[in-house]
């Protein structure tokens, strides 16, 4: 296989050969021990930007399409594997936006090099995935909010799911998760686990809207958490954000995820009902803030984060939750 023959080599993909290459994966025309090499090989030199443009510009053309209607939403979707077990953020994100009045659309999978990914909670919450597209509407008209399972929409990410879960290991689907929603949201909150993604990320998102927010904390975390600094790029500018408004120091166990699926169920609820602890509530309010910046550019971060901490602690986020997934 000339592609395999490539990588092996030390050779970079070309646009077009990216894209080539993943069609052939989504139809089956490669095999499982091929995808392995492909996938590690590109992983032990890493992603590059030509390659990352090709395999999603694949992902979009093979995937089930989707027309929802609704003037403005957003996206809340991380790359995962930064290995740090936190609490799901970008899950929690996209209830909290929703109960404020905002429409998500959120794209999101199982937990593949992490515990618990925003399907797995879902699911085990008793979410029912759907890609029926009036019932994505009903629940986006009725709770401001539906959730699309990504190996439901793309056939290309359902075949390689179980090789990605035998290897254990962050690989280029993580890249490219955030960006294959195939709903295409106006508006975009996403983190990445290196800063060079994060870099990419920008690149390819400004062709395409000027509503988004890429995130990498410094410290190796794919979201917002306030230990260490974050950097935030976005269509216009990049900015540093060190210290929460409130000025409170969070350390890593106190955002902790848990141990088991149930765990960081218990975790996900608990928040949602307004009983979280007040580093959960504000590291969820500080990722809160920046979506919330992506609708209203002119709100300061500190404005737009009193306003998230508020509705965080009000709890009225369960009934949207409650509504969406029981």
């Amino acid at each position: 296989m000339n592609y395999l023959k490539k990588l092996i080599d030390n050779g970079t993909l070309s646009r077009e050969e990216a894209r080539s290459c993943m069609i052939q994966i989504g139809q089956n025309e490669i095999s499982d021990p091929q995808i392995v090499a492909i996938i590690t090989s590109i992983q032990m030199r890493g992603l590059q930007l030509p390659e990352l443009e090709g395999f999603r510009d694949a992902l979009i053309e093979l995937a089930k399409p989707l027309f929802l209607q609704v003037e403005q939403s957003i996206d809340c979707c991380g790359t995962g594997g930064d290995g740090k077990n936190t609490f799901n953020i970008s899950t929690l994100t996209s209830f909290i936006l929703a109960s404020m009045g905002y429409k998500v659309v959120k794209h999101g999978n199982y937990g593949v090099s992490s515990l618990c990914g925003s399907s797995t909670v879902l699911e085990y919450l008793g979410y029912e995935f759907s890609s029926d597209p009036q019932e994505l509407q009903r629940q986006l008209d009725r709770n401001n909010i539906c959730f699309l399972h990504a190996p439901l929409f793309h056939p290309a990410l359902q075949r390689v799911t179980p090789l990605r879960k035998s290897l254990g290991i962050v690989t280029l689907f993580n890249g490219l998760g955030p960006l294959v929603n195939p709903h295409h949201s106006t508006h975009q909150l996403t983190g990445t686990y290196s800063l060079e993604l994060a870099k990419q990320y920008q690149h390819i998102l400004k062709p395409m809207r000027t509503n988004f927010a890429v995130l990498h904390g410094l410290s190796g975390y794919d979201e917002l958490t306030f230990i260490g600094g974050t950097r935030v790029l976005k269509a216009k500018n990049d900015q540093l954000i060190q210290d929460a408004p409130n000025k409170l120091q969070i350390h890593l166990e106190e955002i902790s995820g848990g141990n088991s699926v149930a765990e960081s169920a218990h975790i996900f609820t608990s928040i949602l009902r307004g009983a979280g602890t007040t580093s959960q509530n504000t590291v969820l309010a500080g990722n809160v803030a920046l979506a919330i910046q992506t609708f209203e550019p002119e709100l300061s971060f500190e404005n737009a984060f009193i306003q998230a901490y508020e509705q965080i602690q009000s709890g009225k986020s369960f009934y949207t939750f409650k509504n969406a997934c029981l």
